[in-house]
């Protein structure tokens, strides 16, 4: 109760105290712009007749509201408008409860029937009195109310973690059901209003969708879970019916993941070249992707691969279009007619093997090692050799050199997105 007393403090701009132990004290302050003559005896009665009051009404919600339980309250959310075009609140915790079953194998330590419990009770508190009254306890009463009914804290405590992070401020839920519950309905209502095209523009973003998805950004990073973000997006998108919004709603996930890395100092552009990739939803991985790359392109031969990455991505796009086709990285031994050649195909093929390697593993350290070891060959073939030689057939064959250099780091990540 001293939450639901701290509230109604500030609902009405006042300033609650505490006493020397943390607790609360029964006093509080207000800010008044005038000075009576009585020494604003009057104006601080006022006050407290008008707080008196709202706590009064509390008090009687509260009692009201204890009479039914939680579950009891179920069928009401049926009458309860989620979006005109989406349903009732009520075919929300439907869908919560079949998609919280879905990704709680992908939080460890959650339970499936426990988070079920949790996601179907999130919203029964939108029909209690004191939520009706004062919306913004939304969650907060569904967990005190949960917690007299003798529930499992871990369920109610994820009825009040379900609604966070809802801010940059604000601690992301780590316990396994409310961390379940919180992306359950953070998916849920991306999916919907991706569904039917309602998506933010601009500043306009009035069902809080950047703020849903930079959440689930923050949970899965921060609890370093393993989410497949495609099938999860698949997996909520189907409670609607839907297939439309898959890719959408992808590519705002990609956004928001830059924004947050953006307010962390981090470079975005890593990002977008590791989602090139098109294989990569796995927030955590991709971060430990990130991470190793930003580290490789501030080494010297980091950045020296780079610039020859982008030198023979250059080159490949522009003959590559002249040509009407797309080399493959599979040049022709037997056609080589320098050794620089011969040296760069030996060492793509040694980086590639140990790249790949490295990667199906992980360690993404030692993909990019083995990538390092590309530079010393890739700068003695472009000080050496002539792509766009005479002869048509060397030519081709050079050309599918340097897609062997695309080709190796593809697996990284797609270098022609970096900067630098």
């Amino acid at each position: 109760e001293i939450a639901l007393v701290r509230f109604h403090a500030r609902h009405q701009h006042y300033f609650p105290i505490e006493d020397e132990a943390g607790g609360l004290a029964p006093r509080f302050l207000f800010v008044a712009n005038i000075e009576a003559p009585d020494g604003n005896a009057a104006v601080r009665a006022g006050n407290e007749r008008v707080l008196r009051a709202r706590l009064a009404d509390a008090r009687f919600f509260w009692d009201q509201d204890r009479m039914r339980r939680l579950e009891d309250r179920l069928p009401a959310l049926d009458k309860v408008v989620f979006h005109a075009k989406l349903g009732s609140v009520g075919d929300k915790v439907r869908r919560l409860e079949r998609l919280a079953e879905w990704l709680s194998p992908f939080v460890p330590g959650a339970d499936a029937a426990r988070c079920r419990q949790a996601v179907r009770l999130a919203k029964a508190d939108l029909v209690t009195g004191m939520v009706g009254e004062f919306p913004e306890l939304q969650g907060v009463m569904g967990r005190y109310y949960a917690l007299g009914e003798g529930l499992d804290a871990d369920i109610a405590n994820a009825l009040a973690a379900h609604y966070r992070p809802q801010g940059p401020g604000d601690e992301a839920p780590s316990a396994p059901v409310s961390v379940t519950s919180a992306l359950a309905d953070k998916f849920d209502t991306l999916a919907g209003f991706f569904s039917i095209d309602e998506r933010p523009t601009g500043s306009r973003d009035p069902f809080a969708l950047r703020r849903a998805a930079l959440g689930i950004v923050r949970i899965v990073l921060e609890g370093g879970l393993r989410l497949p973000l495609r099938r999860a997006i698949a997996a909520a998108l189907e409670g609607y019916g839907a297939e439309e919004g898959a890719d959408a709603l992808f590519a705002f996930f990609e956004d928001r993941l830059k924004a947050h890395l953006r307010e962390r100092g981090a470079r975005h552009d890593l990002v977008s070249a590791v989602f090139a990739l098109g294989d990569e939803d796995d927030l955590t991985r991709l971060m430990g992707r990130v991470a190793f790359l930003e580290r490789f392109v501030d080494e010297e031969d980091g950045a020296n691969l780079l610039a020859a990455c982008k030198r023979a991505g250059s080159i490949l796009a522009i003959e590559e279009k002249k040509d009407s086709t797309s080399y493959g990285a599979d040049a022709d031994p037997s056609a080589f007619a320098v050794e620089a050649e011969r040296a760069l195909h030996d060492a793509l093929e040694r980086a590639s093997t140990a790249a790949t390697r490295a990667i199906e593993a992980e360690d993404f350290s030692a993909a990019t090692q083995a990538l390092a070891t590309l530079r010393a060959p890739v700068d003695r073939f472009f000080d050496e050799v002539t792509v766009n030689a005479e002869d048509a057939a060397l030519r081709a064959n050079r050309l599918r050199l340097l897609a062997g250099i695309r080709a190796a780091t593809a697996g990284v990540a797609d270098f022609s997105r970096i900067e630098g």
